[in-house]
């Protein structure tokens, strides 16, 4: 498994999904919707090229694709601060 953080997010990509996938459609959302920062590597496997926290746009694209296109390799981790009590103000639980 790959991990990478952006500015307030972390993006997991469970490398053995991804030899099955045929569309790569993470990458293809990465240079349209974002920066291009995924790669694929070894035409394979998609991969951070650049400073993930630095460049990362948080646009969610290579998520989104990875689930409708792809082989649902890809997991974004976007905490909200403040969830967790305003959840339990509400009585959400």
């Amino acid at each position: 498994m790959q991990e990478f953080e952006e500015q307030t997010l972390k993006v997991r990509i469970e490398e053995s999904q991804c030899a099955a996938c045929e569309s790569k459609a993470c990458i293809a959302a990465c240079k349209t919707y974002a920066r291009g920062m995924l790669v694929l590597k070894d035409g394979v496997y998609p991969m951070v090229a650049g400073e993930a926290k630095r460049l990362g746009t948080e646009c969610l694209a290579c998520e989104y694709e990875c689930r409708l296109r792809g082989k649902g390799a890809i997991s974004i981790d976007a905490p909200i601060p403040g969830l967790a009590e305003y959840r339990k103000k509400l009585g959400i639980a």
